[in-house]
């Protein structure tokens, strides 16, 4: 028998036999529900028999046929209802398990959030994308009709997308533009790991996304639920569908933080904290300001995250507070890393271990992160050792600064445009995707393998608007992205190790060495993420001047 889980209370199978009654009573079943109707196939055993079979063997038996391919609403409802009713766990079988899954995932809409239903659906070999509207519209057979369309659509209103959509306008005004985002706010995330050190105000990162957007875009406040590439249509929350000729996907990503053991519970009080959320980096700053003696952690999850650096940069910065205030000796600080490296790209590691040994830093590299006990303020890592084995530690903490693993949204994870990891699966260069050639992506979804920070996306914006012209035939040639991605590590308030490098850890400076040289620490790099890049954000990448960020252009 091939069963496949759905849920704790439903798996589904092909067509049984009768004599593997016994064999699922064993199992653990309490039900089973037939969605194939009997005479289907020459090799089929009539519902009568196996129902014998189910009452001989202790197990319920329900009949609910479907003709395959046409699994109505009302099939989808009865079936929800039905297994409410049955003892649990049920089986649910058909010729291939299909139709048991179809109605499954109709029962549920509503109840899960779609991606969940996809993403169980696709763990048990099944692709619900033929019936995605249907899930999306509470189990109901949507009316097929377009809330809108445009020439192109965005979706996501951060860095990248709102730079994406400037620099499309500035090479073509007027051109139909859409932008898809839920949020009200448009956050400088950068800007948090000064938050966390008390230089910046966390309400200087914040605009409204109304002010944000480019004067001219559609903005279509709304949540993406679904992708039809076939059709060349975005499927919204509510199963509202808007159509496009080209898409651009740069969503972001999601932090995981319930893959924590007990750290949402204790987030944001019992001295657990992170610079990763808006609302926590004031807190950071306020419990690096009491703390004069004790135990601070601070963690970094396995790759990939967005920047990379961001971890270190909020230790070096509490260690330097505590320097200043005369109690550095008085605190015991632990990096917790999950890696084996303290940076990727070897050439800034010399001028960060001098801080490292400067702070009396301790690093524990292959530390990963899984459970958090804020009440008893404890933090438990798995360490790996050389030999591959796994061994849990247990640390103490007054100060713990936590960074969550990060994933792709889970919209892009279950959809057709991701790889088997879950990202956007795109070219390196022209940052297409590798399928459907009227999608582009950037940020942080994407699976090119640069680092995931605004800098990339200030390069990669004007690489997309133009391929997306191209493509339009509104402009020639292909512009490609190098991987550039920029990490201002603030090593002390004042100074700060500017790494700036491309794909493959190529050191990619903007500035000459005898102004700027990122290998060491910098006081005019430090007034650089002070001073110059907010106003360069707001008034420069958001509004398509693309200073120092002009793509490279092929096959002219």
């Amino acid at each position: 028998m091939d069963i496949r889980q759905l849920s704790p209370a439903i798996s589904v199978s092909p067509q049984i036999l009768p004599s593997e009654l016994v064999t699922l009573r064993q199992a653990g079943f309490r039900a089973i529900i037939c969605n194939r109707p009997d005479g289907e196939g020459a090799d089929q055993p009539l519902f009568a028999e196996i129902a014998r079979a189910a009452q001989e063997a202790g197990i319920e038996a329900h009949y609910l046929p479907a003709e395959s391919g046409k699994v109505s609403d009302e099939q989808g409802v009865a079936f929800g209802a039905l297994l409410a009713s049955v003892p649990k766990p049920a089986l649910a079988f058909c010729r291939t398990g299909m139709r048991s899954t179809t109605m499954w995932a109709l029962s549920e809409s509503g109840k899960l959030p779609l991606p969940q239903i996809i993403f169980a659906a696709q763990q048990a070999g099944f692709d619900m994308k033929g019936v995605v509207r249907r899930i999306a519209n509470h189990g109901r057979t949507p009316v097929e009709v377009a809330e809108a369309e445009h020439a192109v659509v965005i979706i996501g209103g951060g860095a990248a997308g709102i730079a994406t959509a400037a620099s499309m306008l500035a090479r073509s005004p007027g051109l139909d533009i859409a932008i898809i985002d839920p949020a009200d706010v448009h956050y400088y995330q950068p800007g948090w790991t000064l938050v966390g050190c008390g230089v910046f105000d966390a309400a200087s990162t914040a605009h409204t996304m109304a002010s944000t957007i480019p004067h001219g875009v559609h903005w279509i406040k709304s949540a993406v639920a679904a992708f039809e590439p076939e059709r060349n249509a975005v499927i919204l929350d509510g199963c509202r569908v808007v159509k496009y000729q080209q898409l651009v996907v740069c969503p972001g990503l999601k932090l995981n933080w319930q893959s924590i053991e007990g750290l949402s519970e204790t987030l944001g009080r019992n001295g657990v904290t992170s610079n990763y959320l808006y609302h926590l980096a004031p807190y950071t700053w306020k419990l690096v300001q009491e703390l004069r003696k004790g135990r601070a952690i601070f963690t970094q999850p396995p790759m990939p995250i967005k920047c990379a650096g961001a971890p270190q940069k909020a230790m070096y910065l509490s260690a330097d507070h505590w320097k200043r205030e005369g109690v550095l000796d008085q605190i015991d600080i632990a990096f917790c890393n999950a890696g084996a490296v303290l940076f990727g790209v070897a050439a800034y590691v010399p001028a960060l271990m001098q801080y490292i040994e400067a702070y009396g830093i301790q690093l524990n590299f292959g530390h990963t992160l899984t459970r958090v006990d804020g009440a008893a303020r404890t933090a438990t890592f798995n360490r790996a050792s050389a030999d591959g084995s796994i061994e849990s530690i247990t640390r103490e903490f007054d100060l713990l600064h936590v960074v969550p693993p990060q994933i792709a949204p889970d919209f892009i994870r279950v959809s057709p445009l991701a790889d088997a990891a879950g990202w956007i699966d795109i070219d390196p260069a022209t940052l297409r995707h590798k399928t459907f050639s009227n999608i582009h992506a950037l940020g942080d979804a994407g699976n090119s393998g640069n680092a995931k920070t605004a800098a990339a996306a200030r390069k990669q914006a004007p690489v997309v608007a133009h391929n997306v012209l191209a493509a339009m035939g509104k402009v020639k040639g292909s512009a490609h992205y190098d991987g550039y991605g920029s990490c201002p590590l603030t090593v002390e308030r004042g100074k700060i190790v500017l790494a700036e490098f491309t794909y493959g850890g190529k050191l990619a400076p903007s500035f000459p060495g005898w102004l700027i040289d990122g290998t060491k620490p910098s006081r005019l790099a430090w007034l650089l993420k002070e001073r110059i890049l907010p106003p360069l954000y707001w008034r420069g990448m958001l509004k398509g001047r693309e200073w120092l960020a002009r793509p490279e252009l092929a096959d002219l």
